[in-house]
């Protein structure tokens, strides 16, 4: 399991959304930047207010030019559930297979039961990691004013 460092390439990802919709990170960033959420289930408390905070954000992001992605190992229909109750308005995938997305991106997980750890990406336009935050715990997270800022620094100091 290696972590994902500043300049590497994020790797290629699939989030299946409640529906059947598919999409492909870091391709579906369509050259914006791009927030990548993982959270440990619709059960954790500090999950929900993590993804609250960044759904109460989704104004600013789109004025930055920022999409959010999140992803964790509940079903379909738990994270249907959760995207309706949150009224989350930004892709949230389903069913994802923890000691795989582990490997690919060096995530923490819980082993019993299985789960990922919060783990947060600000990916820049070319897919690039530009920050990574690891947790081993219920807390250690992106938040969106971080996020914003670090993206208008990132973008005014672009090659």
């Amino acid at each position: 399991m290696a972590l994902l460092n500043p300049g590497d390439t994020f790797p290629s990802l699939t989030l299946t959304e409640p529906g059947g919709r598919e999409l492909t990170l870091p391709d579906a960033l369509d050259g914006s930047f791009g927030v990548v959420l993982f959270y440990r289930g619709s059960w954790c408390p500090y999950c929900k207010a993590q993804l609250r905070a960044f759904e109460r954000s989704a104004d600013r992001f789109a004025e930055v030019g920022i999409k959010v992605f999140a992803l964790s190992v509940d079903d379909e229909a738990t994270t249907a559930e959760l995207v309706d109750k949150l009224r989350l308005n930004f892709p949230v995938g389903h069913s994802a297979d923890a000691a795989e997305v582990s490997a690919l991106t060096g995530a923490f997980t819980n082993p019993d039961p299985v789960y990922l750890q919060s783990t947060g990406f600000v990916l820049d336009p070319a897919g690039k990691v530009a920050i990574s935050v690891y947790s081993s715990g219920a807390i250690g997270r992106l938040i969106p004013e971080d996020v914003v800022g670090l993206v208008q620094y990132l973008a005014a100091h672009q090659d």
